[in-house]
């Protein structure tokens, strides 16, 4: 089963993998963790190029192909290899980053992205998205307090920010079926009690 969890920056979802990692493991489940963009050697290397402040003149259509580049090589390498060996996989953002980021924040046209994701990724499909939603004040004071990575993402203005929580809203409304919003505003603990629920349900399920 392919898992991703998406939100917008600050929401916690980064923090909240290794726990969720070690409780599927603890129920049985063979779990292999990942992010976008990285994953692989040359997706770790995209990922240096896209997040460095000092890029700072990378142009939206650059920033996209980038992306896509990445996933790519992701989905190839590690993703399908994995998903095909009976493994779930536990994606730290994928395609609707790139709808909700570069589509709905930097107003690009949405089904020119859905064809460039559906090509980079040969049609692979999240089986369940996990949403972590915190409203864009919150989510940009804890990048500030507590993480150890402040990017050229998270330094475009609030505007956009603001744009990408509602394309994020606006994805999950288009697909209900795939999406599980989770409010991310509370504790730690309580958010991946939350999760663990989500995931449990879709993964008895089936």
């Amino acid at each position: 089963m392919f898992i991703t969890l998406e939100g917008p920056d600050g929401s916690g979802k980064t923090s909240q993998l290794p726990a969720l990692e070690k409780f599927l493991q603890g129920a049985g489940y063979d779990v292999i963790v990942t992010r976008e963009p990285g994953g692989t050697s040359v997706g770790d290397q995209i990922r240096e190029i896209l997040m460095n402040l000092q890029n700072g003149s990378i142009i939206p259509r650059t920033e996209i192909l980038l992306f896509l580049a990445a996933r790519a090589q992701h989905v190839d390498e590690l993703v399908c290899p994995a998903l095909a060996a009976g493994k779930i996989v536990l994606c730290d953002r994928y395609g609707d980053s790139t709808l909700a980021y570069q589509g709905f924040g930097h107003k690009t046209d949405l089904n020119t992205l859905k064809m460039l994701i559906d090509f980079s990724t040969g049609g692979l499909k999240p089986d369940l998205t996990l949403l972590l939603d915190v409203p864009v004040e919150m989510g940009i004071a804890r990048k500030l307090n507590n993480s150890t990575e402040w990017n050229r993402l998270d330094a475009y203005e609030q505007a956009f920010h603001e744009r990408v929580r509602q394309g994020y809203f606006a994805l999950a409304e288009e697909e209900p079926w795939r999406w599980v919003i989770i409010d991310a505003t509370e504790d730690m603990e309580s958010v991946q009690k939350t999760l663990r629920k989500a995931l449990l349900t879709r993964l008895e399920a089936g």
